[in-house]
């Protein structure tokens, strides 16, 4: 009579002759485990969980999508009121509270510099996530559309301010004011957008950043984009 054996943490598990019960232990050493190989049923079983991981992951993939700053702002905005000079939310006619409502809830990926909102030493429990070193501290605040508060799944671990990282999360519209203590006093910031249970990254490079003209007196911020 043949008998299905089942190696499981560590013991092999085989069924006893007649009766539902088994007995547990190590493989008799006069058997040639290696010819042991499991039933079908057992091989296709696995192979179709393979199968649907590897479905389900593909689809979580497909489902995110990379986005850059400008498909936060209306097509008609400007990215700039003149080269070289980040948008300032005063001088634009909405002051940049129109937000993109096609992206609410939906899974993004976005590349910008962090300013920490809420922090412990290193650790990053929240923070604003900006289009260009400088925002909010050195140089003019951007409009709500163009800030997104983010809170990281996890405490993020940062260096330095305006850090670039990448986050990934559902985006939520929705205008929220926030608290940044910067080298010029208390501020207080209001973001277009929030991102909840965001996985972070560092990046390398933020692909649609806004760099300084060489005679901006904010030119030295541009290093901590190389």
């Amino acid at each position: 009579m043949a008998l299905d054996v089942v190696f499981c943490d560590n013991k092999w598990i085989t069924p006893l002759p007649g009766s539902s019960e088994i007995t547990t232990g190590l493989p008799d050493p006069a058997t040639d485990w290696r010819q042991m190989k499991p039933t079908n049923n057992r091989v296709k079983s696995v192979s179709a969980l393979a199968v649907a991981l590897g479905l389900s992951i593909a689809t979580a993939s497909a489902e995110t999508a990379r986005i850059f700053w400008k498909d936060l702002r209306p097509p008609t905005q400007p990215a700039a009121e003149s080269v070289g000079l980040p948008m300032i939310a005063a001088k634009i006619p909405d002051r940049g509270e129109t937000l993109s409502l096609n992206l609410q809830d939906k899974a993004v990926q976005l590349a910008g510099y962090a300013l920490p909102v809420d922090r412990e030493g290193d650790l990053v429990y929240q923070f604003l996530l900006v289009p260009w070193t400088g925002a909010c501290s050195h140089m003019p605040t951007p409009p709500p559309n163009q800030i997104v508060l983010v809170t990281p799944a996890h405490p993020y671990r940062m260096s330095e301010a305006y850090q670039p990282v990448s986050v990934t999360g559902a985006l939520k519209p929705g205008m929220e004011k926030s608290q940044l203590f910067i080298l010029d006093g208390a501020s207080v910031i209001q973001s277009g957008y929030a991102v909840r249970k965001a996985e972070v990254v560092d990046v390398d490079v933020v692909p649609d950043t806004i760099t300084q003209p060489a005679n901006s007196p904010w030119s030295f911020l541009n290093k901590k984009k190389n």
